[in-house]
C-alpha cells in the first residue's frame, strides 16, 4: 500500500514538473522591446502564420484622434520586427495588431490598464524617463486603505502614498489630493501616472517637499477599482452612475476626514493641495470652490469645465459658479495652476475659462504643452506641479 501511494505521489510530482517545465520551455527568448543605444526601440514578434502585423504607439504621428499604425516586417524565421525612430527619454505605451486582432506584446511582461484597455509599456531612460523609473533612492509606501463614506453609504477603497521616512518619524506632512479622469479609479495615478516613482525621485532630488499623496476613486458608485470590490470581476466601464453629477464633490469631506484622522497631516489650508486630470480637473475646480477656504494649491490638468443646465439644477455644487469663484479669489490662495496640450479636444473650453478668470482678475499660472488628452502630458504636469507645492 505504501509503495502504491508513493508511486501515485511520484506520478503527480512528475506531472506537475512536466507542466512547469512545459511553461518554462514555451517562454520565448525573443527580446521585445529592445531599447537600443541610440534610443531607437526594436519590437519583435514570432508569428510565422500571420499575414500582417502593425504596432500603434504614442510616439507615432496622430491621424485625427488616433495614432497612425506602423507595419512590422516579416523575416525568414517567422519573426516580425519594427524599429522606431529615435525616441526622447520618456515612458511609452503601445499595442500590436495581428491580422486584425489587437494584442499586447507577449514578450513584454510590463503592462498598464486604462479603464478596460491594456497596453504594453517601456521607458527610455537618460532624461525625463528617469523620473518614471524606480531608482536607487529612498522609497515611500503605497497603501490601499478602506474608509467609511457615510455620504455614499458604503465603505470605499483609496490609495495613499506616504513619503520616505513616514513610518519612522513623528513629523506631520502636507497633503496633495490627486484625482483621476473619467473611467479611472484609485489605481490610475499610481499605475498610469507613475506617482510613487515621480514622488520618490523628486523628493530624493529635493525638488519636491515630502508630502502625502491621496488618490481616491472618483466614481462614487464603486467601492473600489474593478475586481477589487465586492462586485467581483466586473468589466471596467467608462461611464458609471453619478459621473460628474456633484455626488463626488458633495462627499469629498468623507475622504479628508479619513486622511486627517488616520495620518499625521498638516490639516490647515496652507498645507493642502488638490489637482486632477480631465474629469478629475472638473472635480478639482468644483471642490476647491465649493469648499473655498480649504486648499491653497489647485491644479487643473486638461480639465473638463463645462456644466450642463440639468447638472446645475440637480445640485448646489454646480450653481452660482461665478459667485463661488469670487469667494475663492477673495479668500486667497498660493497657486491656481492650469495646464493643457495644444491638441487637446478640451483646449477651447480651457481657453474660455481662462478668459473668465482674466475678466475677474483671478490670478493663475498657465502651462501649454504639445500633444493632446494623454497620460504623456498628465505625468509631465504632475512633475511640474509637485515641485511648486508647499514652498
Amino acid at each position: 500500500m505504501k509503495k502504491y501511494l508513493l508511486l501515485i505521489a511520484l506520478c503527480i510530482s512528475m506531472i506537475g514538473k512536466g507542466l512547469s517545465q512545459q511553461n518554462i520551455f514555451r517562454t520565448s527568448n525573443i527580446i521585445s522591446p529592445e531599447i537600443n543605444a541610440n534610443h531607437t526601440v526594436t519590437f519583435r514578434l514570432l508569428a510565422p502564420e500571420a499575414k500582417a502585423i502593425t504596432i500603434t504607439g504614442d510616439w507615432l504621428p496622430m491621424q485625427g484622434y488616433m495614432r497612425t499604425p506602423a507595419p512590422l516586417v516579416k523575416g525568414d524565421s517567422g519573426i516580425w520586427t519594427y524599429t522606431s525612430p529615435v525616441l526622447p527619454s520618456d515612458l511609452y505605451s503601445y499595442t500590436l495588431n495581428v491580422d486584425g486582432v489587437k494584442s499586447i506584446d507577449p514578450n513584454n511582461a510590463y503592462v498598464l490598464r486604462d479603464v478596460a484597455n491594456i497596453f504594453s509599456f517601456f521607458i527610455v531612460g537618460g532624461g525625463k524617463g528617469n523620473d518614471f523609473m524606480v531608482n536607487e533612492v529612498p522609497h515611500g509606501t503605497v497603501s490601499h486603505r478602506w474608509y467609511s463614506s457615510p455620504g455614499n453609504k458604503m465603505t470605499r477603497r483609496i490609495t495613499i502614498y506616504t513619503p520616505p521616512g513616514y513610518e519612522n518619524s513623528n513629523e506631520k506632512y502636507p497633503v496633495l489630493y490627486l484625482l483621476h479622469g473619467i473611467g479611472g479609479d484609485e489605481d490610475a495615478w499610481g499605475g498610469l501616472g507613475r506617482t510613487p516613482e515621480i514622488m520618490d525621485n523628486l523628493i530624493a532630488q529635493k525638488k519636491a517637499v515630502p508630502m502625502i499623496v491621496v488618490m481616491p476613486n472618483g466614481n462614487v458608485s464603486q467601492e473600489a477599482a474593478p475586481g477589487e470590490g465586492s462586485e467581483g470581476m466586473v468589466k471596467p466601464s467608462f461611464m458609471l452612475p453619478h459621473t460628474m453629477d456633484g455626488k463626488f464633490e458633495e462627499t469629498f469631506p468623507d475622504i479628508m476626514k479619513f486622511v486627517e484622522s488616520n495620518y499625521r497631516v498638516k490639516a490647515n489650508k496652507e498645507n493642502k493641495a488638490i489637482a486632477g486630470l480631465s474629469m478629475g480637473g472638473f472635480h478639482t475646480a468644483f471642490i476647491s470652490r465649493y469648499y473655498p477656504n480649504t486648499f491653497d494649491y489647485v491644479g487643473l490638468f486638461s480639465p473638463a469645465l463645462n456644466v450642463k443646465p440639468e447638472q446645475a439644477e440637480a445640485t448646489p455644487v454646480y450653481q452660482n459658479i461665478d459667485q463661488k469663484l469670487q469667494q475663492q479669489m477673495h479668500n486667497g490662495y498660493k497657486l491656481y495652476w492650469i495646464a493643457i496640450g495644444k491638441d487637446d479636444f478640451l483646449y477651447k473650453n480651457v481657453e474660455d475659462y481662462r478668459k473668465k478668470l482674466d475678466g475677474m482678475g483671478m490670478k493663475y499660472e498657465y502651462m501649454e504643452s504639445t500633444g493632446g488628452h494623454t497620460w504623456t502630458n498628465w505625468r509631465d504636469y504632475l512633475l511640474v506641479f509637485a515641485q511648486k507645492l508647499f514652498k
